[in-house]
C-alpha cells in the first residue's frame, strides 16, 4: 500500500473542465495521493500516462478523440503498468462489458464518485478490482438477457477453464495467459473454444463480464480444487 511519502500517482481525464476539476481536487485532498496531471481529451491522457507512469489512471469512458476505451485498449497493448479506472454516466452496457473485457480495474459512476473514487483508487492501486457484481450484473443481463448472466460456470466448466476465464477477466491476451499457466497459446485458444460452446456465448466481452459477475464462487471453487486440464 502507498504512503504519504510514496503516495499514489494518478491522471485524471475528463473533457468536462468543472468535473475534471473537482474529481482532481477529491482525490488531492488526500494525503496518500498525488494527481501528476489532469487532461481534457484522450490523447493527452494517453500522452500523460506514457509521461508520469502513474500508479492510476482515472477516464472518463466517452470523450473527443481517443475515448476512454481507446486509452485503456492501447495501454493494455503496450503492456503499461498504468491502472485503470474508468468513469461513466452515459456510457451503453456494451461499452461497460467492452471495459472491463479490455482490463479496466475500476468502473465508478459518475454520480458515485464523491463518495466511491477515492475507494476505488486506493483499491486498484493495492491490485484489487472495483469492479461492483450488482452493476456489472446488471449490465450484463440487459446486453444478454438474464439467461446468460444467470449461467452456472462453477459446474460447466473445469478447473483450467474457470481459471482461463478469471484471467481473460483481467484482459489478458492469450499470448500472456498462457505464459501465466504455462500452456501454449494454441492451447489456450482450444480451451477458449470449448469455453464458448459450453457457455454459448460467440465474443470475449461477454465472457469476461460473466467471469467478472460470478468472480468470487470462480475464486472459491478454484482454490477448493485440484489444478486440472
Amino acid at each position: 500500500m502507498k504512503t504519504e511519502s510514496h503516495p499514489i500517482s494518478i491522471v485524471v481525464a475528463d473533457d468536462h473542465p468543472v468535473v475534471l476539476h473537482g474529481l482532481a481536487d477529491i482525490l488531492r485532498s488526500n494525503p496518500d495521493m498525488d494527481v501528476v496531471a489532469t487532461c481534457g481529451d484522450g490523447a493527452t491522457a494517453l500522452a500523460a500516462i506514457r509521461n508520469c507512469s502513474p500508479h492510476v489512471a482515472v477516464i472518463d469512458v466517452l470523450m473527443p478523440g481517443l475515448s476512454g476505451l481507446d486509452v485503456l485498449e492501447s495501454i493494455t497493448t503496450d503492456r503499461l503498468a498504468t491502472k485503470v479506472v474508468i468513469l461513466t454516466a452515459t456510457a451503453t452496457d456494451g461499452q461497460l462489458l467492452r471495459a472491463i473485457a479490455g482490463g479496466a480495474q475500476g468502473v465508478v459512476l459518475k454520480e458515485e464518485a464523491l463518495t466511491e473514487l477515492v475507494e476505488c483508487v486506493r483499491t486498484v492501486a493495492e491490485g484489487r478490482p472495483w469492479l461492483p457484481s450488482a452493476l456489472v450484473n446488471a449490465a450484463l443481463e440487459r446486453e444478454t438477457g438474464r439467461q446468460l448472466a444467470s449461467k452456472d460456470l462453477t459446474r460447466s466448466l473445469t478447473t483450467r477453464e474457470r481459471q482461463i476465464i478469471l484471467l481473460v477477466a483481467e484482459g489478458l491476451s492469450n499470448k500472456v495467459l498462457g505464459r501465466r499457466l504455462e500452456l501454449s497459446e494454441g492451447t489456450v485458444k482450444i480451451h477458449l473454444h470449448n469455453i464458448y460452446q459450453k457457455l454459448q456465448v460467440n465474443n470475449r466481452t461477454t465472457l469476461a463480464a460473466l467471469a467478472i459477475a460470478h468472480r468470487d464462487e470462480l475464486a472459491q471453487i478454484n482454490s477448493a480444487a485440484k489444478p486440472g486440464i
